[in-house]
């Protein structure tokens, strides 16, 4: 048997990761269009997720280490107030939930 040969690279400058459509600034952002309007969509890895969130959807937190979705309007191009944190199943189902009333910090779960 033959000793197992390298491909060689496709010719031109290499190829760096997050340079394809729908990133912005080499992050990996995508716009998704939904009833709700345009929104600004980042996923996040587990092994970035540092602090523990709120997830809108839910209304339960999303511990460090747990790989979840952060999503803004598009039309506003606001700081760190516009951000919300989601869990990637209630993002997508964000649309088929009915409003949900917050609970207060001090009331019961159920």
């Amino acid at each position: 048997m033959s000793p197992r040969r390298n491909r060689r690279a496709a010719p031109g400058p290499p190829r760096r990761k997050g340079s394809g459509a729908g990133s912005f600034g080499g992050l990996n952002r995508r716009v998704e269009e939904g009833p709700d309007g345009d929104w600004i969509v980042q996923a996040i890895a587990g092994a970035n997720s540092v602090k523990s969130y709120r997830c809108p959807g839910c209304d339960q937190l999303i511990p460090p280490g747990v790989p979840h979705v952060v999503a803004w309007p598009a039309d506003e191009r606001g700081g760190a107030d516009d951000r919300r944190h989601w869990h990637r199943p209630c993002w997508q189902a964000r649309d088929r939930r009915g409003p949900r009333p917050h609970r207060g910090r001090g009331a019961p779960r159920y």
